[in-house]
Order: C-alpha cells, then structure tokens, then sequence
C-alpha cells in the first residue's frame, strides 16, 4: 500500500530482482507470510544466502511443505490423514496407487495453484496422466494420495505466537474436497458440520500449530467423512481466506499476525474481540466468459480469478438456499 509503505518496488517475486533490492535495502529480515505460496518458495534461497526470515523459521515451513515429514508428523500426533504416496517413475506411481487404492488425488510436488492435479480412477488414467507430467517437469516428483470421495471440505484459518493458538475462523465449503480451494464458496462460520467436527478441527488446529512452531498465521485445510476428520495439508502463511474473515470479523487479523512475527507482541497483549453478523460467504469469480474453450467443471486446478464477499444474516437468505441447493457431493473429473 503507497500510503503506508517507506518505499514500493513493482517486481517479479524471484530471487534475482529481490537481490538487488535487498542489497540496497539491507533489511533486518523478511516475511515471507504475506506473500503466498510463491513468496514461500523462497524461503530456501533466503536460508541458505543467510537472510533473517522473520516470523515462522524455514525448517519448519520445509516441514510443513515436505509431504512424506508432515505425514509423519500428523502420525505422531495422531491426526488422521489420507493415505499417500511419492513416486519418482510411472511403475512407482502404478504401485502406488494400487497400494492406496482408488481414487487417487494425483500431482506433481512444489507447484501453485493446484497446476496439474488430477483425480484419477485406473491405471491407464494414471500413467497417462503421470507420463504427461514428467514430460512437463522431467526432475518433479509425483504426489499420490488417496481421494476421500463425497466428502465435505473445510479450513482453519489460525494464528500462533509460539505458545498460544488463536483461531480466526472455520469455513465450510459448498464443493466437495475435491475442488480447489480458491474455487469452493466458503461459509463462515460453519453451518451444517457438527459440534464435534469443529472442536476436533480446532483441536488438530492448535496441536499442529505448536508442533510446527509456527510464530504467525497458518491455514489449515481439512477432509469431513463419515465424520472423521482428516487433515489434507497445512499452508504456513497467510491464505486468501485471511483477509475474507479480517473483514468478515471487523478484526485487524494481518496487523496482529504482524507484530506476532516481528515478536514484539503475543496473543496475550491483543484484546480480539470478534464481531460476527449472521454468516459471510467467500464467492469465487471466474471469468470463463473472456476464455470460451476452457472446461467449466470445478476439479483439483484452480480456475477462478477472483473472489467476492457477501454477507447474509441467517441461513433462510434467498442467495445461501439458492447455493446450498446446488451443493453437490459428486465430484465431475
């Protein structure tokens, strides 16, 4: 923001146009929090040039971005989650997969957006998709999990200062787990899940949060069937949600997230004070109308460009029946 900021550069996130800027600069240390999954792939570079990453160190965001050691740490707290495996060839992925049993969640690792994931349903799906892959990214690993079909998808949004865990706020999905993120409408707060769902998902919230020694926001996403809970994944950084539950809240969430990370303060010097009005609704946008050939079904890939809020005071609005009346558990590959 021009108003706020001492200086502003307009620049590619890559690490050879921040160089210059932080041998200008010489900043005591950076967030990588506020700048999404790209800013926190570059996390490792600033580690190893010995640059002070403020808030959240780097072993544990690597942890919490490394499949096979954040599988292992939720087996060690004991936090249920979707089998899965990591194949480096397609006769890997084929085991795999047949191990795990389908439907599988299929995708290569370290990528944005959801790019090239796909839920596939036999082995000449899977080679198929995981050869056109390694075409694309020939040094990429394949990611296989098994797909919980028809199950409900929800979020956490959190922020921790190394001790105490403050929830900012449970989303419940419209879509399926299935559909990305960024293209499921959101409730907030939940609205069909049970009490115990959502206590067992602050509960994973908080031990996960601590474990990770997270000093800033986390997000965490989370798998609902047969009223198990299963966590999918946990981002270490602000999510596009954060922002949505700031304003849904009338709460300064980022400021205090901020100071968090800086350690000049802990959760305990905030009086946060939630001001929720009926429910909020995270509405995507797409803009399927400027690119006519694309597939319109919602899936793994992310396909929206944008998102609205839209705030109702009880679920009797015309605009939430309308949506949860179209809620569909049967995902389209």
């Amino acid at each position: 923001d021009f108003d706020i900021a001492d200086k502003l550069y307009f620049e590619p996130v890559f690490w050879e146009h921040l160089e210059e800027i932080i041998e200008l600069e010489k900043p005591e240390g950076i967030i990588v929090q506020l700048g999404g999954q790209t800013a926190l792939k570059l996390a490792k570079t600033f580690h190893e040039k010995g640059i002070n990453i403020i808030g959240t160190d780097f072993h544990s965001m690597d942890l919490a971005e490394d499949r096979g050691r954040f599988s292992d740490l939720l087996r060690d707290l004991d936090i249920p989650y979707p089998n899965y495996g990591v194949a480096n060839d397609a006769t890997e992925a084929l085991r795999i997969a047949n191990e795990i049993k389908y439907p599988v969640l299929v995708r290569p690792s370290y990528v944005l957006g959801g790019q090239d994931m796909r839920i596939v349903i036999n082995d000449n799906e899977l080679e198929r998709h995981v050869l056109s892959i390694f075409k694309k990214m020939p040094d990429n690993q394949i990611l296989i999990d098994h797909f919980l079909d028809r199950a409900k998808e929800a979020e956490v949004d959190a922020i921790c200062d190394g001790k105490q865990v403050h929830v900012m706020g449970i989303m419940e999905h419209i879509e399926p787990a299935g559909v990305h993120s960024g293209d499921s409408s959101a409730v907030l707060p939940t609205y069909s899940l049970s009490v115990a769902t959502v206590n067992t998902m602050v509960e994973y919230t908080e031990k996960l949060a601590k474990a990770l020694k997270i000093k800033g926001l986390i997000n965490i996403q989370f798998a609902i069937k047969d009223e198990k809970v299963y966590v999918i994944e946990a981002n270490p950084r602000a999510s596009r949600t954060t922002p949505f539950i700031a304003k849904a809240y009338n709460v300064p969430y980022l400021k205090i997230a901020t100071k968090v990370m800086l350690g000049t303060h802990q959760l305990s010097d905030f009086n946060i004070n939630p001001q929720p009005k009926g429910f909020a609704i995270k509405v995507p946008v797409f803009s399927f109308n400027k690119f006519p050939g694309v597939d319109k079904n919602l899936g793994p890939e992310m396909k929206s460009t944008g998102e609205a809020i839209r705030f109702i005071v009880d679920l009797s609005d015309p605009f939430f029946r309308q949506l949860d009346s179209q809620r569909n558990m049967y995902l389209t590959r």
